[in-house]
């Protein structure tokens, strides 16, 4: 698909939500972008108890293997470049029961796109071995986990 004829995918709520509210169209470092549009909605969570953003990731998470699922089956693609929802809840999950200070986010924002970069095991095989929503969101939940276990463990030190 052409990058000209892709914001015309936005107008389909599937696409416009999976994209990131458009943040996946980006021509250079769609998943990048796709964790800076998570920033505002995740620094909103980290006012919230750990329970209820721990809540809000799950329904992140249930509602990403649909709609990641959806749009990748709609563009016939198995991982579209442009689909973010994935980094956005991978993100939110890095920072549950985080300080909402710029320091952690910015350490958050750094493993989680590491993590999602490099793709070490067991990470990578989850990329690898799964399809279809399920398959786009579990690599960067398993990310996620990794950032926030570092991240918690530096919190544990501070």
């Amino acid at each position: 698909m052409k990058w000209s004829a892709e914001p015309k995918i936005l107008r389909n709520p599937v696409h416009f939500l999976a994209f990131g509210l458009g943040a996946g169209l980006s021509p250079r470092a769609p998943g990048t972008c796709g964790t800076l549009i998570a920033v505002p909605f995740v620094w909103a969570m980290l006012h919230l108890d750990w329970r209820v953003q721990l809540a809000c990731v799950c329904v992140a998470f249930v509602a990403g293997i649909f709609l990641c699922g959806e749009s990748a089956r709609r563009l016939d693609a198995h991982d579209h470049a442009g689909i973010v929802w994935d980094e956005i809840t991978g993100f939110a999950i890095t920072m549950i029961g985080m300080q909402p200070t710029w320091p952690f986010m910015c350490a958050g924002f750094l493993l989680f796109r590491f993590f999602d970069i490099v793709k070490p095991w067991p990470i990578r095989e989850a990329d690898h071995r799964l399809s279809g929503g399920l398959g786009i969101m579990l690599d960067d939940v398993l990310a996620g986990v990794f950032s926030w276990s570092i991240l918690y463990a530096a919190k544990l030190l501070t």
